[in-house]
Formats: structure tokens, C-alpha cells, sequence
């Protein structure tokens, strides 16, 4: 049978990824600041300590599985992307990679914008204080709830994803007595190079109005018609986890082509484009993502040139990096249970965690690094697969790795690059309860989400 038609999926029995490239790193006790937080270093004992504390102590006082996320390096990313692309534009930090109250006061305080896509991420944006002008409200099936209570905050955007949209939002800021500033999600036809399921400017999936056929022309004249709502600008997402800039660059043209038709049809400049997010970080030592300043200056240079060619002024750009913030900022610790070698193939080491806490191994066959964490070693490397404890072949945390082998049950092991889309796609299967977040600085920890109780669980079941 082949691979992609095993009922269990491509990952069931492989003994190594096709075209898998993985060779022992010369010293496994080093860590590459590349897939690291900034405070992540090992101290003179040779355990990893996070704004120094170390994981022995971590795992001590809040247990594990843990996130633990470095508020400085966080800090300090939203301070790049922000000086990156500076005054004359918006920085809408993705709140779906993760959101917390305590990230958006971080994010209020250093100067970013909040994007949201529920009306759990609203309210937890209003809640902890994000001004509601900062915010903007996402989604491809916005309910009518969810439309009146940002509207009625008094958002400074939302993003329309369909014909039904623009005329539900319009409606609902007429009742409300407002105008609400919107702007167009477009499918400009972009194949990212991204996984199937992260790949979203291509015409068959579930976001946006195509450009094709003169849908979203159509959309732009609609919304310009309607007396609830002040159209300022084209929206493109093309994907996530991208680290060729060749796709945003096909884009930006496309936009900007749709801003020109827009101009010439409905004498209108439209004065902002947002082209989205989906920067990739490293989560393993062969990614290479590019810096906030160099991001922002290819995608400056790209949308000012493909105004100056349509005789435009240049729009204000927004971005929404999510992941490239706080991903390299976290990292989740693990306690070694049981280590199982299987002679020819590899050693599984089962964690005390698992699918429940990073499904995205398992839904986007994503790599991750992985290091021992309580200690150093010189042994000898061995091939591992970290899997979890859950009842699923699938439950794999880190497919290919190498750890020592003197590695036994009680150690420390600790994935790095967890801190988007771990958390907020955790979930409860096998009854699991979703780990902490921690967040440490300067030799200080706190919860900022506690670990899941028994008792969470039993109030939810009414039966």
C-alpha cells in the first residue's frame, strides 16, 4: 500500500521522511539561538535556563507539560516589527498563533495592533484593554453576534470575506447608527509554498473573493453603495510559515492592479492595502527566516513600486505577523516516561504530553528541533521519535531527532518554537488537560494561563 493511502496517513511507519536530510549535530548540548528565545542558554550545570530560571525549577513549581514563554524576546519582536515598518504603518499582531490577556497588554503596550477572528479573541482583546480602534475583526463566517458586538465597540476594521458579508455588516453598523471601516479579503491566485492546509490565496479554498471573473471588483462597487460602511482598503493573505518573498511580491501587483481598476471605475483611492501575515520562523537549524527590517523593506519596495507604475499614491501597508512574533518565544518541557528502542529503526521516547498540547505535527506534518533540557551529555547521539501518551499512532511531537543515548525516564526534554498555534490549538482528546503558560523575565515566573484541573473538565459535563 502506498504511503498517502495508508488509512493510518503519510507518517504511519515511516522509518525516515522522504528525502530526509537529518545527521547528528557535532554537539548535542549546544543550542541554536536560531530556533531559541533570546534568554535560552545553559547554565554551569548544563541545564537550559529561560530568563534565568532554570527548567529543573520550572518543572519544580508549575509541572509539565509546560509552555514557557520568554516575555522579553516577545517584547523585543514586537519592538522590531514595529520599528521595522515604522510610524507610516500598522502592525496587527495575529491573535489566533496565540492570545492571552497578559500577551495583549504586552502588545498594548508596545505599540501593536491586535488582530482577532472570534468573539473569544474579541472579548479577550476588550477585556485586558486593547483600544477597540486597534483592533480588527477577521473571519470567513462572521455570525451577526459576533458583527454587532465589534461594531459596536467600535473596531477599526473589519475584514469582508464575502458578498454576504458586505451586506450583514452594512446592515448591522446602519441599525447601530454607525459607519464601519472595512476593507476586501481577495484571492489573488497565489500558490504559496507553504503545507495544502496553510496555502490561502489560491482560488480553491474557503477565504476571500476571487479576483478572477471581476468578483472582487464587484465586491469593491457593492461596498462603495452601501451607507454603513467606509471602504478603505484590499486585503491578501497568501499563507503561512513563507519564507520566499516571490509570493507577496505576485500579490502586492494584484492588489495594486485592483486598486487602479478601483480608481479608474469609481474615482476612489483607496488608501490602505494589507498583505497579511504568514512569515516564517525556524524550527529547525535548516529554516531561515528572514528579519523584520528585511521583510519590511521587500514588501515597501514592492508595493511603492507597483503604485508608481499604476500612477497611485503609495496606500499604508499593514501586516499581521502572528507566528514570526511569538513562535521562537516559547518553548514546552517535557518529562521523559518510557524510552523504547526498536533495533534497525529508532528509539521512541514517549513524553508526558503529546498530540493534546502540538497537533501540528500531526495536521501539517511540521518539523520540530528537540533538546535534552535538565542536563548535558556525552553520549553517543541516537535517532529518536518523541511521541506522547495519547491513543494514537499518530501522537508524534517531533518526527526524525537526535537525543543522547544515555537518555532515560525522568529527563527533561524541551521542543523549542512552540509558542504559535500549540496553546491555542490545544485540545482535550483522551480527557488530556491543556497545559500552562508561563511566562518568565528577569529570574521571575507567572502564570499567565493555568494548567487545566479535573474539576474544569467535570463542570463542562452537565450529564
Amino acid at each position: 500500500m502506498s504511503r498517502s493511502a495508508h488509512p493510518a496517513g503519510p507518517r504511519h511507519a515511516d522509518v525516515m521522511s522522504d528525502g530526509h536530510y537529518l545527521a547528528p549535530a557535532d554537539d548535542l548540548n549546544v543550542l541554536d539561538q536560531k530556533v531559541w528565545s533570546r534568554t535560552v542558554t545553559r547554565d554551569e550545570h548544563g541545564a537550559v535556563t529561560v530568563g534565568g530560571l532554570t527548567v529543573s525549577r520550572l518543572a519544580e513549581e508549575f509541572g509539565t507539560p509546560a509552555y514557557f514563554l520568554d516575555e522579553a524576546d516577545f517584547r523585543a519582536r514586537c519592538r522590531a516589527w514595529s520599528d521595522a515598518f515604522g510610524p507610516g504603518a500598522d502592525v496587527f499582531y495575529a491573535g489566533k498563533a496565540f492570545l492571552s490577556r497578559a500577551v495583549v497588554r504586552w502588545l498594548k503596550e508596545e505599540g501593536l495592533n491586535l488582530d482577532v477572528c472570534s468573539a473569544g479573541e474579541l472579548a479577550t482583546a476588550l477585556d485586558a484593554g486593547m483600544p477597540a480602534e486597534r483592533i480588527a475583526l477577521h473571519g470567513n463566517n462572521k455570525s451577526v453576534e459576533e458583527i454587532e458586538r465589534a461594531v459596536a465597540a467600535g473596531v477599526g476594521r473589519i475584514v469582508l470575506d464575502s458578498f454576504q458579508e458586505i451586506v450583514r455588516v452594512a446592515h448591522v453598523a446602519q441599525g447601530l447608527g454607525k459607519r464601519q471601516r472595512v476593507q476586501i479579503r481577495v484571492t489573488v491566485g497565489v500558490e504559496a509554498h507553504t503545507h495544502e492546509f496553510i496555502a490561502t490565496a489560491h482560488e480553491d479554498q474557503k477565504f476571500g473573493i476571487a479576483l478572477a471573473g471581476g468578483q472582487a471588483a464587484e465586491a469593491v462597487r457593492r461596498a462603495l453603495t452601501l451607507d454603513g460602511l467606509e471602504l478603505v482598503g484590499i486585503h491578501s493573505h497568501i499563507g503561512s510559515q513563507i519564507f520566499d518573498m516571490a509570493g507577496f511580491e505576485v500579490s502586492a501587483r494584484r492588489v495594486v492592479q485592483l486598486l487602479a481598476e478601483v480608481r479608474d471605475e469609481h474615482g476612489v483611492e483607496l488608501p490602505e492595502i494589507d498583505l497579511g501575515g504568514g512569515l516564517g520562523i525556524a524550527y529547525t537549524s535548516d529554516d531561515d527566516p528572514r528579519e523584520p527590517h528585511e521583510i519590511a523593506k521587500s514588501l515597501g519596495d514592492i508595493v511603492t513600486r507597483e503604485c508608481e507604475a499604476a500612477g497611485l499614491a503609495t496606500p499604508r501597508i499593514s501586516v499581521e505577523p502572528g507566528r514570526a512574533i511569538v513562535g521562537p518565544t516559547a518553548f514546552t518541557l517535557y518529562e521523559v516516561g518510557t524510552v523504547k528502542p526498536l533495533e534497525g529503526l529508532r528509539t521512541y521516547v514517549s513524553v508526558d504530553g503529546g498530540m493534546s498540547d502540538n497537533i501540528r505535527t500531526a495536521l501539517y506534518d511540521a518539523e520540530y528541533s528537540v533538546a535534552l533540557a535538565s542536563r548535558t551529555s556525552d553520549a553517543e547521539p541516537m535517532l529518536v521519535r518523541v511521541v506522547g501518551k495519547h491513543c494514537e499512532s499518530g501522537d508524534i511531537v517531533v518526527k526524525d531527532a537526535y537525543l543522547p543515548s544515555d537518555l532515560a525516564p525522568g529527563d527533561l526534554i524541551a521542543v523549542p518554537a512552540t509558542g504559535a498555534y500549540c496553546r491555542s490549538m490545544a485540545s482535550n482528546y483522551n480527557h488530556a488537560l491543556r497545559p500552562p503558560v508561563v511566562a518568565v523575565r528577569d529570574g521571575e515566573a507567572r502564570v499567565i494561563v493555568r494548567r487545566e484541573t479535573e474539576e474544569d473538565l467535570l463542570r463542562l459535563d452537565v450529564g
